[in-house]
C-alpha cells in the first residue's frame, strides 16, 4: 500500500527515510528487514513474513535495507536493479521486483544482468532508464549507506531485523516472530501520540523473548559456492589474439593482466605446454586488467593496437615485452608503452591517437565482461577446450586437463568435426554462466558442540609469504590466515575478536596477516601500505601495533591520517613518507590479493576471511565461533585446547559502529 501523507515519527538511530515500505505508513510496528537477494535464508523466510504480514494486517509495516554480501557475487546488482525499480514505480514496483528477484533466486543465471533486464522489462519499468541505473552504479551509494547502517547498529549477516528496534536473528519460524511482535504491539498501543510509538520504542525497545528470539536458523555465514571443474564453457575464441594453429585440438584461452605478478610467473608454464604439445595447442589471449592494477587498463589498450596494426606476431611480441618490464620503475605507463611501440616499428601516430581516443577500451570492456558472466574474477584464469583451471598452476594441473581433453577431441574428429571447427563445436552447447557444485550453506554448530574438521572443507592453500606479519610460532598446530582490508568496518568489529583469540589460544595458534583491500574502500590500499612501511621499519610488533592504530581510527585513512599514526608510533618519517609517495609496497600488497584470488580458484571473497588451516571463515563471528573450529582443529592434530574463557572474561565486546 502505498504511503500516507501522515506518518510516524521517524528515529534516528533506525531510519525509515525513503526506504521501500510494505504495509500502512501508520502502523504502530515497524520490522526494518535487512537482506540479500542472493542469500538462501532471506529467500527462506519470506513465506514466513508473509504470514506474519497476514496475521498482523495494518498494525504492520516491513521497510526493506539492502545488506548484500561480498562472497555473494550477484547480490549487489540485484539490489541496485531492486532500487530502481524503487525509483521509477516506488513502493509497489519495488515489492514486486523484490519478489521476483527472489522467485528466482535458485534459476541458473536468475540473478545475472540479463535475467535483470528481462524482470524489469516484463513488469513495464523504462527499460532505458533501468540500463542507464545499472550502467552507472545510480544506487550503488544508496546500497553502501544500508550497508554501513547495518554495520553501525551491529547487524552482522542476513536475514536481520529490527522489530521497533529490538533485533531479531536469522531465518525464525512464525512462532518466533510472533513471540516478539505481540509484546512490541501491546507496548505500541499504549504509547501517545500515535505516531511517536516507533521513535520512542526504538530508543528503548522491549526485550526479546526468551528462548523464541533465538535464532533457529543463524545468518548465513557460508563460504562462497564451489564452481563446477568438470563444465564446460562457452568462451569464445574468434577475434582475439591468438599462438597456434586454429585447427588446433586444444585451444587455452586466458583472462590475463599486464600489471598481475601471477600472470608474468605462468608464461614459462606455457612455453613449456607450447613445446610439448607443438601444433596441438593453442593460446588464445582475452584481457582482463584489474582494477587494483593502475597501469593494466592502458598496457591492455596498447596490446591491442599492436594486434590491430600487426596482427598476431606483433601482439605476442608486445606481450612478452610488457611482462618482461612488468616490475620495471613506470615499466607499463605511457612513456614505456611508446617505447616498445617505437621499438617494434609501429606506426606512432596511430598508436598515440589511440592511447589518447581510447580507442580499445570497448574491446577491453568486452572481454571483462565477458569474463564477470563467466566467473572468471581472478587473474590467470584459463578455459581450457571450455574447462576451467584458475591460476599460475604448475604444469603438472595443465597437462592433466590438457590430456583429458585432447582424448576427448580426437573422439570428435574421428566422429566427422572437422579440425578448424573442433573448438567451436567442443564448447558450441557449452555453459554461458558459471554452473556451481549443488551444496547446502551449512548452518554452524552450537558453539559447546565441537563440529567435524571435514564440515569445513575444501582446504584453500594460500602460496606462502615469508615477509607477511605473523604472531606465534611456525610450528603451530593451527594457523590462521586472516585476509584484512584497514577501512572495512567489519574488519575493525573483527580486530578486538582476534586480539582475545591470540591472548587466548598463545603458542597453540600462528596468526598471519594479508593484505585485501577491496577496490571500493579508496583509503585502504594506502593504508596497507603504510602498515607495510612499519612493518618493514619496526618489525612484526610494530605493525601490529600499528594495525590496531588503523582499526581504531578507520575514519581517517586519509595521508594525513596516516602520518599522524605514523608520528605517534615514532617511525622515520622521511622514510614513511617516501615509501607512501613511491607506492614502495603496492607490489607486495597486490601479490597477496593475487595469492588469495588463486587459491580461491575464483571465488568471490570478501572481508574480513580467515583461513584456518585451509578452512574458510567469513565474517566478523563471535569468539565462540572461531573457538568451536579451533578447538576441533587442535584436537583433530591431538592437541588438547585450552579451557574456554571464564564468565568473568565473557566474550569481546562488539563495537556497533565503527
Amino acid at each position: 500500500m502505498a504511503r500516507g501523507d501522515s506518518g510516524m515519527a521517524d528515529s534516528d538511530r533506525i531510519p525509515i527515510g525513503r526506504a521501500p515500505l510494505r504495509g500502512r505508513r501508520d502502523a504502530l510496528v515497524t520490522m526494518v528487514a535487512f537482506g540479500d537477494f542472493q542469500c538462501p535464508f532471506c529467500q527462506r523466510v519470506e513465506e514466513t513474513l508473509a504470514r506474519v504480514r497476514e496475521h498482523y494486517g495494518d498494525d504492520l509495516r516491513i521497510v526493506w535495507r539492502n545488506a548484500p554480501l561480498p562472497f555473494h557475487p550477484e547480490a549487489q546488482l540485484a539490489a541496485e536493479a531492486a532500487m530502481e525499480a524503487f525509483a521509477q514505480r516506488g513502493d509497489d514496483g519495488f515489492w514486486r521486483y523484490h519478489d521476483t528477484l527472489f522467485d528466482h533466486q535458485n534459476a541458473p543465471g536468475g540473478l545475472q544482468r540479463p535475467a535483470l533486464e528481462q524482470y524489469a522489462q516484463q513488469q513495464g519499468l523504462d527499460i532505458a532508464r533501468f540500463r542507464a541505473a545499472l550502467d552507472q552504479n545510480t544506487h550503488a551509494p544508496s546500497v553502501q549507506h544500508d550497508v554501513d547502517l547495518a554495520s553501525r547498529l551491529g547487524a552482522e549477516g542476513v536475514p536481520y531485523f529490527y522489530v521497533n528496534g529490538t533485533p531479531l536473528v536469522g531465518a525464525q519460524p512464525y512462532e518466533a516472530f510472533v513471540a516478539l511482535i505481540d509484546p512490541v504491539l501491546e507496548r505500541a498501543r499504549t504509547i501517545q501520540p500515535r505516531s511517536r510509538a516507533y521513535a520512542q520504542m526504538v530508543l528503548s525497545p522491549v526485550d526479546p523473548p526468551e528462548p523464541a528470539a533465538r535464532p533457529s536458523l543463524p545468518p548465513t555465514r557460508v563460504g562462497p559456492p564451489q564452481l563446477d571443474a568438470s563444465t564446460v564453457y562457452r568462451v569464445p575464441a574468434r577475434g582475439a589474439p591468438q599462438s597456434g594453429p586454429a585447427d588446433a585440438l586444444v585451444t587455452i584461452v586466458v583472462f590475463s593482466d599486464f600489471q598481475c605478478p601471477f600472470c608474468a610467473r605462468v608464461l614459462p608454464t606455457l612455453e613449456a605446454i607450447r613445446s610439448q604439445y607443438g601444433r596441438d595447442v593453442r593460446v588464445v589471449f582475452r584481457q582482463m586488467p584489474l582494477d587494483f592494477h593502475p597501469d593494466a587498463m592502458l598496457a591492455a589498450e596498447a596490446s591491442l593496437e599492436a594486434f590491430a596494426q600487426r596482427g598476431d606476431a606483433a601482439f605476442w611480441s608486445f606481450h612478452d615485452t610488457l611482462f618482461r618490464h612488468q616490475q620495471d620503475a613506470g615499466g607499463l605507463q605511457r612513456p614505456a608503452l611508446e617505447q616498445y611501440a617505437q621499438a617494434l616499428g609501429m606506426d606512432m601516430g596511430r598508436f598515440r591517437s589511440a592511447l589518447d581516443q581510447h580507442t580499445h577500451r570497448a574491446d577491453v570492456d568486452s572481454d571483462r565482461a565477458l569474463a564477470q558472466s563467466l566467473a572468471a574474477n581472478g587473474t590467470p584464469h584459463f578455459f581450457v577446450n571450455g574447462r576451467r583451471l584458475v591460476g599460475a598452476q604448475p604444469v603438472g594441473r595443465f597437462t592433466a586437463l590438457i590430456d583429458e581433453v585432447r582424448t576427448s577431441a580426437l573422439a570428435h574428429v574421428r566422429a566427422g568435426t572437422p579440425r578448424g571447427r573442433l573448438y567451436d563445436a567442443i564448447v558450441a552447447t557449452g555453459a554461458s554462466a558459471p554452473v556451481y557444485v549443488p551444496t547446502a550453506p551449512t548452518v554452524p554448530s552450537a558453539p559447546s558442540a565441537q563440529p567435524d574438521v571435514d564440515e569445513y572443507a575444501p582446504v584453500h592453500v594460500v602460496r606462502p609469504n615469508p615477509a607477511a606479519p605473523t604472531l606465534g610460532p611456525v610450528g603451530a598446530p593451527v594457523t590462521v590466515e586472516v585476509l584484512t582490508d584497514f577501512q572495512c568496518p567489519f574488519c575493525g568489529r573483527a580486530h578486538p575478536i582476534v586480539e582475545q583469540l591470540q591472548q587466548h589460544y598463545g603458542a597453540q595458534v600462528r596468526w598471519v596477516h594479508r593484505d585485501y583491500p577491496l577496490p571500493f574502500h579508496v583509503n585502504a590500499m594506502p593504508a596497507a601500505e603504510a602498515a607495510r612501511e612499519v612493518l618493514a621499519q619496526q618489525g612484526a610488533a610494530g605493525f601490529w601495533r600499528f594495525a590496531a592504530s588503523l582499526f581504531r581510527n578507520q575514519q581517517q585513512l586519509d595521508r594525513a591520517g596516516l602520518e599522524r599514526l605514523a608520528v605517534a608510533q615514532h617511525v622515520n618519517m622521511a622514510r614513511f613518507r617516501a615509501a607512501l609517495a613511491h607506492s614502495t609496497h603496492r607490489v607486495g600488497v597486490q601479490d597477496d590479493i593475487a595469492a588469495v584470488d588463486a587459491a580461491m580458484q575464483g571465488q568471490g571473497v570478501g572481508t574480513p576471511s580467515f583461513l584456518l588451516n585451509g578452512h574458510l571463515m567469513a565474517g566478523a563471528q563471535p569468539f565462540d565461533a572461531f573457538r568451536a573450529r579451533i578447538d576441533a582443529l587442535l584436537q583433530a592434530a591431538g592437541r588438547n585446547p585450552p579451557v574456554a574463557p571464564s564468565a568473568a572474561l565473557g566474550s569481546p565486546r562488539v563495537p556497533t559502529a565503527p
